[in-house]
């Protein structure tokens, strides 16, 4: 049962992603900017990407549209951990 509702949930992340394609970055959409550095970035190796890369590549997306000044370690350390669990989760 477990298993089902995190295949449900993983879907529904998946989902909002896809959603969220259309309409401004935001700081709270830690989910949609990995994944949209990750389409930036495919090669990039992460043991490479400081949290203050991050931060410069988000605020630099086209459709980012936040204060960058709202930024913390805690919303760039969680776009990092994203980016690395889905390319793990991707490069399987």
């Amino acid at each position: 049962m477990v298993i089902t509702t995190l295949i449900i949930s993983t879907k529904c992340i998946h989902c909002a992603y896809a959603n969220k394609m259309t309409e401004p970055f935001s700081w709270d959409a830690t989910y949609a900017i990995a994944r949209e550095l990750m389409r930036q970035h495919p090669n990039c190796d992460l043991a490479d990407v400081s949290i203050n890369q991050i931060y410069r590549w988000t605020i630099a997306l086209p459709d980012f549209n936040d204060d960058p000044s709202l930024a913390n370690e805690s919303i760039l350390t969680e776009i990092y951990r994203v980016w690395y669990e889905e390319q793990i989760h991707d490069n399987q």
